[in-house]
């Protein structure tokens, strides 16, 4: 399993945002179609909302192949 670490400077960031800031999703519309899918999970719950708040401390799993933990950005 791939596994990284994404730091944000912000409070939390959607989902839908993270994946494509991360390069997991080329474009907003394929991370739309990640989560429709089902292969997304925060925290180990399926996501179903498309623009669910990530904060710092959140791990997301995609297809369990790809493991991303949300981390503060070091100001």
């Amino acid at each position: 399993m791939q596994k990284e670490n994404i730091a944000i400077s912000t409070e939390f960031i959607t989902i839908d945002k993270l994946l494509k800031f991360s390069g997991v999703a080329d474009t907003g519309g394929q991370a739309f179609l990640m989560v429709e899918d089902g292969v997304v999970k925060l925290n180990g719950k399926t996501v179903t909302e498309k623009r669910k708040k990530v904060f710092p401390g959140d791990l997301v799993n995609i297809d369990d192949q790809i493991e991303l933990t949300v981390i503060r950005e070091k100001q």
